[in-house]
Formats: C-alpha cells, structure tokens, sequence
C-alpha cells in the first residue's frame, strides 16, 4: 500500500468509527414515507424449514421502511406449537420477551426443548428509533428426527443384479429400482409428513404423484460417514383411504459411476470411493383428526422390481430410457405387483442420518434452442445458446423400439461434430427407446450435463426446434447479486461468471458439470466462495461443505484436497485444505454466521497443528503438491508453463498460506475466547514469518523467491513483507506485469488475491486492465473467443483436452470480489458484519462510465449506482432498514450535494474531509442522490 492510501485508509477507519450512528441525513424526497414492516422471516436461513433437526435454531427477519436511518431498538419473538395461540401473542414455547437489541439476524432460539415431528409457529414484534413498531405475520417450521431410535424404517433395496446390469464395467451400468407399498389410512387426516433418505438418489411419488419439485435428491455427504434425509409435507396428495407410495431409486455417487478394481484411476492416479447399491429410508406419519398418530415405513413389507424403463443411469454417461418396459400405474393403488421381488433389507454402514442443512436442487430455469440443423449423417444438433448445466426434455413420435440418443457437448468441431475429447471417457448419451404410441415427452431423472451442444441422432422424420427444451438444474439457492457496468466486456464476464457458479452447485461446489470428475476440489473454492457470495446466497451450501470436510478428515487431522471424498486424494499440501480454515471466515463476513466457526474449529485446530507437527522444516511448513495452479502457458497450446521465470516456489506457496491461516486461527480464538490457542498460534506465526522472510526474501532486490508476480503478491497481501520495502515490492509487482504487456500471468494460488492486491497497493489502474483485457490471457480473451462460461484454462480454446473444461470458476480468482467491493463499492465492515455496517470506498477507473449494483444482504437490498457526468460525478445509494454505511465520496464536501442540498446543511458533527479529493459521510438506512462536480 502507498503512502498516499495508507494516509487515505487510516483516516477512513478514524471518520468511520468516530462518526456517530445516530446521524440522520434529510429525506431525498420530502414528505415520502411508509409505515414500518417486518418481513421475510427465516428460521437457519430458510423461509420454509421441513423436518429439521436443530435444537436450537436461529430466527431472523428483515424491516422496511420508507423512512431514513430506521433502526430495530428491540425485538419480541413469540413461538407456539398453535397457530391460533400465536394470533392472540400466546407463546407457550417461547416468549422471548421485549429485548432491547437491534439485532435482526441469527437471534438464537432460547424456549421449551422442541420436540420430533412437531410443527412450530413463529412471529416477532419489533420497535423502531422513530417511536413506530410492526408485528409479522405467522411463519412456521417443523422438527423431524432428534434420536437414531426415531428411525423405525429399514434401509430397503435389492441386493441383485440383472443381465444388463455391468456393476463389473469399468463404466457400470445399472438399472434403476422401483418400490411399492399400499396402505390404508383410514381416519380423518390432518397432516401427513414424509421423511424420506435415498441412497444414491430417489424420486417420491403417493398415489402416482410424485411429491416435491426437487431433482437429484438428496444432496451428496461423506457417505461413509453422514446421510441426509428430507422432509416433504404430503397431507394434500395423501388421502382416506387406500394410498399407494412409490420410490425411484437411482445410482447417484452412492453407487460407483467408475469400477477400477481397486486400482485408481488411470488417468488422474487417484482411487475412486465405491458405497453400495442403492437404497431408501422412509417413514410417512400420519396425523389423525382424532389426536392419534400412524406410521408407514419402509420394510420387508415393501416390493421391488429392477425390470422398469429406467435401464441405466450414470452421472458421468446419461440414462437410458426404453419406453416400452414402463410399469403404468405401478405408483397407484390397485397395482399388480405379484412379478415383483420382496424388497431386500440393506445397510448404508455405519453411519449417521440427519436432516439435510441445504436447499435440494431444482430446475431453476429453461432454455430453449437457437437453432438446429441437420447433418450429412442424418443427425440433428441443437445450440442452446448457452453452456448451461442440467438435461434436454425430447417431444417425439415414431414407431416402438426407435431409439433416440442425445450426446452433449459444450463446443463443436467444425459445423457437424461435437467437440468430445474434453469429455475425456464420460459418454454423455442419453437414450430413449420409443414405445411408439403417438406424441412422447421423456426427460432424464438420474442423469445431468455440461452442455451447449446436443447431437440428437435415431429421428425418423423432422423435428421441430420447439420439441425441444433445456432444463438448467442447481441448488434452490437464491440469486442475491445485480452488476452492470459501461463496459461490454465486464458485463460479459460477470454473464458468464454467473452461469459457471450456478452450474456447479450439485448439493457441493463442484469443479465442473460436464467430464467424468465433478468433484469438490478445496482449492479452487478457497476465495471464489468470497466471490460467489456477492452472486447468491451460498450460505447453508459452504455450511454444509465444512461439514463435509470435517467428515473426511482423518484421525490424525489430515483433510483431503477433495470433499466428499469421492476421489481419495489425502495429499496433506497446504494451499488446497487452507480452504477449511478462510471459509468460515467468510461465512460470518458475508452472512453473520458464527455456528460454523464454532462447530469446526477443533476440526480447524486440529489439521493447523497436524501440518505444523507433521511438516515443519526449520519453522515452515512447505508442503506442497500443485503449485500456483494453472499459470497461464507461454503456447496457447500447452497445459502448463515450462518457462522458470513463470513458476513460483511451490514451497513459497505452501509457507505462506500457512502463515495466513495461523493469523485467521488467532483471530477465531480470540472470537471465541480461546486465549490459550490465540497465543499459541501467534507464537507459531512469528516463527514462520522470521524462516520465511529468512528463506525467500532478497533484501537487495526487495522480491520474494524468483521474483513471480504471485511470489511478491502473496506475502504482500499477507502482512508479510517489511514495511519500508513495500513500495519497492509492489513496483516489483507491477514491473513483472509489464513484461507480460500487463496480462494476468498468476495461476488460481496468485489470483485469489490479484486485484485486491493491485488496487490495495496503488494500482487500481492495472486491476482495471487486467479485468477489461480482450486478448490472450484474460478473462476478456475467453469472451471474444465465444465462451458463455468461464473456463479451466487461460487457453481454453486450444490446450490438451486432458484438462479443458468450459465450465469451470477457479480462474475467476478475486475478481467478483473486486466487481462489487471495489467498482460497486458493496462491502461489510469485519466487525459489524453481514452488511450490518456497510463500508463504500469504491474506484472509478479512468475509462469505465458507470455501474450498477444490488446485493441483497440478511438486511435487506444494497444499491450502489454511480456514473460519470459532463461535471463531475452522480451516485445513488440504497442502504436497507436496520443498518447504516460509511460512505467515502470523491470530492470535497463543498463540491457535493445531496438531493439537491449541500452537505453542510445536514449538520455534520465533524470534520469529514480526509483530503482536499476524498469526503466521508456515515448515514443510516434510506435512499440518497450525490452529486459530486468537478
């Protein structure tokens, strides 16, 4: 950092926290006001929570208002097990009582111990600092299983295999199960609740209706460890009478998609994880009119058949339907079934079942094709417009027996092929086998792809571009981000950003959608999780992935590089597991959540000490295996650079990280009031710091290592570098990128700190640069070439398909970070987080006119929407109810106005100016108009 920002910087913090909070800007609009409300209640994030298991949830709310600087000065919170007790402020389970606080978010739930299968109603009442108060309306949640003797089901299944079946292929195929059981319930019903597991993945279907809106359920665990269940409300599809319920069940990554024989993988050398066959848990409880209670589990009660239509599934090579073996009516009371086999008893191990903590995946938008043409072979290929991730939907008719396959692909290989060799041994085929009974509408259920292009060959005559439709399936997380900018190239960017996060949701953040991996790669989440957090709300999805991680370690502290383990890759490198320890920072940053701290930190603790303990040499640990990942090659047509100059110290990386992870360790002890383990590891980190400043710093020439743009970066952006050789470190920073015409030239390790790195350091100019750069290699460079999402390597449209996937967030680095904190100017204070306090410090690059940004944040909407004018500079602003921001205007305060009206006329309580060019003002809540002229 030059002196210049240091000076601005300090002077920033000082204004900010001396300012008060109290201070009330004037209305932008006078006379416009509403009254106040308090919405979107949230029990552990979620507007509706089914079956949880958390015995102490935490409730959350949003407020508006049409007023300025509104503030929550207390809160009630009522919890009933009757909704008509709560509508008259009875909260026999909980009353918490008016508390002064204006705390809105994560409030901890403090009543009666809740108990199984019941059903809870929830409202709060708040108070304002301008004397009003609301009331919410009713929201509710559910508790499903609390004890393991809960579970009166059995895991069901078969135990066989049938002549197509290949479980001994290296590509397995198997056949997908089918269950069944009737039942009466014979009294009036009030409620009836499914509480239901899969393993590898199921569909749920009551009196031939298949329950729910999720795809691919349920999310994927450490199987050997954990097994999520879901919970589906079911009284409206259940009824008196005779009932019939049925499950599909498919292979999921429960079942092996590869079979090595116990060898690993040929081609990566790692050893894939194989579980069992697939199976299902589930118990429906009925709740009777009468106060009794009844229950239908799964047990040896049950029927099974493998003989349905479903012949294959396999994530990595599609599913093949034939139409002609469908079992109608076999999810419907009155059915046949003497041909079936009694369903099997099986065993998922030894293993814990809980509620599943994240959103299942849904269909969250369709595509439809932009065109279609024929091939000299007779085939049809579709471009969907867009590298999307999810299934085609087919309407066709023909005679029974033909058979319809679909091969996907994200690019072509001329006008007539797909480009395959990318897809390395995953088939990527669906196959539908015609029964031949007019109009046919087939879509895949076990099965998913990364695709663009779809190569559709079997079709007897000419279909219609509107027979078919693209299903994009992810996560049912929300969208929260909105970014535009006057630059074509950043729009693109961000477009094509978004497509590749939300592809990679599967119940993990995956690699990428479409090859034989889709895997959870620690290091490529360890600051993209950062990122992706301005774009949705991730919460509960890296939530849930530490838990993962946590699953996987081993005894003696070691994380694998992949979670899930589904590839056993335990390398013990640092880079990758440092994943485990910033993740949970960013969780508390970005969405206030302090549980997933607190529940991993002995995890945490636990793998710091392993690696210190087990790698140390002379106070660092250097362990390391991959490098600065991906530096981008001197020959469009290579993988990895064979250039020295272009590689950094492996064991650099690996110390530094390290170093930055004891410094993150400290500062969660101290959260936490470990004061023990927060001396510790300071003690540990000054170690480090005096052997790695020893080991790789050249005092004469003011670089670290071999002088690599990520060598100098990294203990730059760590607090690692003597403080009077800064200046000469960054200008060492900028001089390497001049060699490479001012391109990025770091790999995944470098770019999760590039363009904070340059713009913290005095060069916004650069960030801007690299981030608007047309050409080789750029994320420009990946735009002009075509892509509509982001891909694995700088040179994707050249390099080995070995390792080339179009879909894949790694190299997105920093940048969304930079997108919204730096050119939008969205960013939480670290105290007061979650965008409780929200600082806006923003850079307007020479070159760039405007941007317009939302984040919708646990408070509500921030807006940040700046542009250049003739004479000067306009910014609107929108801060939500209940928070306040610190905002850093680029002007003298007598230059600016806002809504219409000098600043001075809003009686600020001190001097604001940090510098003759820089104004800061702190306001509350509500909507304000700068105008900053020249």
């Amino acid at each position: 950092m030059n002196c210049r920002m240091k000076k601005v910087f300090a002077l920033f913090k000082t204004a900010f926290f001396a300012v008060s909070f109290s201070f009330v800007l004037q209305q932008c609009v006078p006379g416009k006001g509403s009254s106040l409300q308090v919405n979107t209640l949230t029990v552990e994030g979620r507007d509706t929570l089914l079956g949880s298991d958390i015995l102490q949830p935490r409730f959350s709310w949003k407020i508006e208002s049409g007023k300025q600087d509104v503030k929550q000065i207390a809160y009630q919170v009522w919890v009933s097990g009757n909704s008509d007790a709560l509508s008259k402020n009875e909260g026999e389970i909980w009353n918490s009582g008016k508390v002064a606080s204006d705390s809105s978010l994560n409030i901890l739930y403090k009543g009666k111990p809740l108990q199984a299968f019941q059903s809870y109603y929830w409202k709060v009442k708040i108070w304002d600092n301008h004397g009003e108060e609301a009331e919410s309306e009713t929201a509710y949640w559910s508790i499903g299983m609390l004890q393991p003797s809960d579970w009166q089901a059995k895991w069901i299944g078969l135990n066989a295999f049938n002549k197509n079946d290949q479980p001994d292929s290296t590509f397995t195929r198997l056949s997908a199960r089918y269950l069944r059981k009737e039942f009466s319930a014979d009294k009036k019903i009030t409620t009836a609740t499914a509480y239901i597991s899969g393993m590898g993945l199921y569909e749920l279907y009551l009196n031939g209706e298949k329950v729910g809106i999720d795809v691919l359920s349920p999310t994927v665990s450490e199987y050997n460890k954990k097994i999520f269940y879901n919970t589906y409300n079911i009284t409206k599809q259940l009824q008196q009478g005779a009932n019939a319920v049925g499950v599909i069940l498919g292979n999921g990554r429960f079942f092996a998609v590869r079979n090595y024989h116990g060898r690993p993988n040929p081609l990566t050398q790692i050893a894939q994880a194989q579980y069992g066959l697939p199976q299902v848990l589930l118990q429906l409880r009925i709740q009777y009119a009468d106060g009794s209670a009844a229950w239908v589990n799964s047990d040896k009660s049950w029927k099974v058949t493998d003989k349905g239509p479903i012949l294959a599934n396999n994530e990595f090579d599609g599913e093949e339907y034939d139409a002609t073996k469908e079992l109608t009516g076999w999810n419907k009371t009155g059915y046949n079934d003497q041909a079936w086999k009694v369903a099997d008893l099986m065993s998922p191990g030894n293993v814990s079942i809980e509620a599943q903590p994240n959103e299942n995946i849904r269909v969250k938008e369709t595509l439809s094709p932009i065109s279609m043409h024929e091939t000299p072979r007779g085939s049809y290929i579709l471009d969907m417009g867009q590298n999307m991730v999810g299934w085609l939907t087919i309407k066709v008719k023909g005679v029974k027996g033909d058979t319809i396959r679909m091969r996907f692909a994200e690019t072509m290989k001329g006008k007539d092929a797909l480009y395959l060799a990318n897809m390395r041994d995953a088939q990527v085929t669906d196959k539908y086998i015609l029964k031949g009974d007019g109009l046919e509408y087939w879509e895949p259920r076990f099965t998913y792809h990364g695709f663009r292009f779809v190569e559709i060959e079997g079709l007897k005559s000419k279909p219609g571009i509107k027979d078919f439709t693209g299903k994009v399936v992810y996560d049912n997380v929300a969208t929260t981000g909105t970014f535009e900018t006057s630059n074509k190239t950043i729009n693109a960017v961000f477009k094509n950003a978004y497509w590749t996060i939300r592809g990679n949701y599967r119940g993990m953040p995956t690699d990428c959608p479409q090859r034989d991996e889709r895997i959870g790669w620690l290091g490529d989440r360890v600051m993209s999780s950062y990122g992706e957090s301005f774009l949705f709300d991730n919460s509960r999805l890296y939530a849930k992935w530490l838990d993962d991680i946590k699953d996987a370690q081993k005894e003696n502290g070691s994380i694998p590089d992949i979670a899930p383990s589904f590839w056993d890759r335990y390398a013990d490198n640092v880079t990758y597991p440092s994943a485990f320890i910033l993740i949970p920072g960013m969780l508390r940053k970005q969405f206030g959540d302090n549980r997933s701290l607190e529940k991993q930190y002995p995890a945490m603790k636990k793998w710091v000490l392993y690696m210190w303990n087990t790698y140390r040499e002379g106070d660092l640990v250097l362990k390391d295996n991959y490098g600065d990942w991906c530096v981008p090659p001197e020959s469009l047509n290579m993988i990895w650079s064979q250039d020295p100059s272009r590689v950094t110290n492996g064991g650099l990386l690996a110390a530094a990280y390290y170093y930055y992870c004891l410094g993150l360790m400290k500062q969660y002890a101290i959260q936490l009031k470990q004061t023990e383990d927060a001396n510790n590891f300071n003690a540990i980190a000054q170690k480090v710091l005096t052997a790695f400043n020893k080991k790789f710093y050249n005092a004469a020439t003011k670089s670290y290592a071999n002088n690599t743009v990520t060598a100098n970066l990294l203990p730059l952006s760590f607090g690692m570098v003597p403080a009077e050789d800064k200046a000469t470190v960054c200008n060492n920073i900028r001089n390497r990128l001049k060699e490479f015409n001012d391109h990025v030239n770091s790999g995944i390790i470098g770019g999760m700190w590039l363009m904070r790195g340059l713009t913290d350091n005095g060069m916004p100019d650069v960030a801007y640069k690299l981030a608007t750069n047309t050409t080789y290699p750029s994320w420009g460079y990946m735009v002009e070439q075509g892509a509509t999402t982001i891909w694995e390597l700088w040179n994707g449209d050249a390099a080995n398909p070995v390792m080339n996937s179009g879909n894949h967030q790694m190299l997105l680095g920093d940048l969304l970070v930079w997108y919204y904190e730096y050119l939008a100017g969205i960013k939480t204070d670290t105290e007061e987080v979650a965008f409780k306090k929200i600082i806006m410090n923003p850079i307007f690059p020479e070159g760039l006119d405007f941007v317009k940004a939302s984040l919708d944040t646990k408070y509500g909407i921030v807006k940040s929407e700046w542009k250049k004018t003739v004479t000067g500079l306009e910014w609107n602003i929108t801060i939500p109810a209940n928070t306040s921001a610190a905002i850093m205007l680029p002007g003298n305060k007598n230059a600016i106005t806002e809504g219409g009206k000098s600043l001075t006329q809003h009686q600020l309580r001190n001097e604001d100016k940090v510098d003759d060019n820089k104004t800061l003002i702190t306001v509350g809540s509500g909507t304000y108009q700068f105008v900053i002229k020249k």
